[in-house]
């Protein structure tokens, strides 16, 4: 497992062990964790799992697809540490990952 803080838009933050191979936003769904609503289920349909990666944590994960770059042109104002939730998935290395939610999901 490993510790992620969710971070909402308004400052509150909720720190959830989060099982490998589970994805960042299934990790937010499964403990309620508000402002990511995971519309499309994690297929990479939709931009409701958009969260902003901390700057120390984004050159950690792997480079984004194209499929993920299109969904995020549709976020609401995304920006260089944007990525989708349904496509960070955890492992080990990722223990202590820090995203912050949107003020709103597209």
């Amino acid at each position: 497992m490993a510790k992620i803080t969710y971070i909402e838009h308004n400052g509150k933050s909720h720190v959830v062990e989060v099982p490998k191979e589970l994805t960042v936003m299934e990790g937010a769904v499964q403990n309620n964790i508000p402002g990511i609503d995971a519309d499309c289920g994690g297929s990479c349909a939709c931009a409701t799992c958009h969260v902003y990666v901390d700057d120390k944590w984004f050159d950690k994960l792997p480079k984004k697809e194209n499929a993920e770059q299109d969904m995020l042109d549709m976020a609401f104002k995304p920006n260089r540490f944007s990525r989708l939730g349904c496509q960070i998935t955890v492992t080990d290395k990722l223990d202590g990952l820090v995203v912050k939610t949107p003020l709103k999901q597209a």
